[in-house]
């Protein structure tokens, strides 16, 4: 299979022979009434009935107790590691394949990511690799899971639902309550995604969710904080709303917050998407299972939800099996105007984050050399 035969392919399920980008936001529901109608209220900030409306909309559809929209999904991440407890001098086991917003929200915190294997199959957090980690490298004291190699106390783990396909949740959770350590989900790609009926996000103590503008449903940027637990909720809140005591009009603050909440203007964006969701996860469906069809007799690989989960299929995954094929490929659609990328290079080679503690990373090194992703932008009629 060539790349002039993909490519083709391609323009054929978009039907256009313009520039078909990676993956594009659809407005075809009451997006433009519900600006207008914010526009119009003066409240376009963040305070607003459709931040709370929007915050109800997600908290209802993924099963979640609560939902706390912030500014983007980055800030959504980062207080959910302050409020597990994630400290300076602080390790958070984390994956190495992932958008770099994953660990740069440890760093936040004054932590620094410890990094562990993925699946092949899942592209996300491995837990044979998890549980060997634990098992091999850290002693539980009275301060907590330590490294035995810095001696610092491990304080959470990271993984992230690569694309929109699910972790093993089921083990990853069994292990962080076998060796006490609290669970925080990168969900920031898996909107509409489950594990065994149950939606990403909402299987650790925390969970947090991205609306950017290439995400399944946008609100241009934001962010949303999940959680069953009403403290932490509640604590959410304040940390994003720059800590301020409520008082009608006097300004007191209590600790160090954050402007992180979502303003109502991009709130109001979501509510339409919100409605819109279905539509388009339907749409996303039908063209992974076109891809998968179309790639079935070539050498290459369609990525497919694992057993027991419901993919979102955020970004249609590509593997081909030769890296010189894979790199030729990219060369080719992006000339051609079918925009299309490699996964992101591995944590542990950027210098930020490259002396950091890692583990065997096999399969993440090998997904990092032959996976492509494909254009994957809903098809509206």
């Amino acid at each position: 299979m060539t790349p002039e035969h993909i490519i083709r392919y391609i323009r054929e399920l978009y039907q256009t022979e313009d520039f078909i980008p990676l993956h594009e936001p659809r407005f075809a529901g009451n997006e433009k009434q519900y600006l207008l109608n914010c526009i119009d209220s003066t409240f376009v900030s963040s305070v607003g009935s459709y931040v709370t409306r929007f915050e109800d909309m997600v908290a209802k559809y993924t099963g979640a107790n609560f939902a706390i929209a912030t500014v983007n999904g980055s800030a959504a991440l980062h207080i959910a590691l302050k409020l597990a407890g994630v400290g300076p001098g602080d390790e958070v086991i984390t994956q190495p394949l992932t958008f770099v917003a994953t660990c740069n929200a440890i760093t936040y915190c004054g932590a620094r990511p410890v990094f562990i294997d993925v699946e092949r199959q899942s592209m996300g957090m491995s837990p044979d690799s998890l549980l060997q980690f634990l098992s091999q490298h850290t002693t539980q004291t009275e301060a907590g899971c330590i490294n035995k190699r810095s001696g610092n106390r491990i304080a959470a783990v990271l993984p992230m639902h690569t694309f929109g396909f699910p972790c093993q949740l089921d083990r990853l959770v069994q292990i962080c309550t076998q060796f006490q350590l609290p669970l925080i989900e990168d969900a920031a790609e898996s909107l509409g995604s489950y594990y065994h009926g149950q939606h990403t996000g909402t299987f650790g103590l925390l969970g947090t969710l991205s609306f950017n503008g290439n995400k399944t449903i946008t609100t241009g940027g934001g962010g949303m904080i999940l959680t069953n637990d009403a403290a932490l909720a509640q604590r959410a809140r304040h940390l994003t709303t720059t800590a301020k005591v409520p008082h009608p009009y006097e300004f007191q603050h209590d600790e160090v917050g954050y402007n992180y909440r979502l303003p109502n203007l991009n709130a109001a964006l979501g509510c339409a998407q919100m409605e819109m969701l279905p539509r388009l996860l339907a749409s996303k469906r039908a063209l992974a299972l076109e891809y998968a069809a179309f790639f079935a007799s070539s050498d290459h690989e369609l990525v497919t939800e694992p057993d027991q989960t419901l993919a979102n299929y955020w970004l249609n995954t590509l593997i081909v099996p030769d890296q010189s094929k894979r790199d030729l490929l990219l060369q080719q659609l992006n000339a051609a105007g079918v925009m299309s990328r490699p996964i992101w290079t591995l944590m542990t080679k950027l210098a930020m984050y490259q002396d950091c503690q890692a583990g065997d990373l096999t399969q993440a090194l090998w997904l990092e050399q032959h996976v492509i992703n494909l254009p994957s932008s809903a098809r509206l009629t």
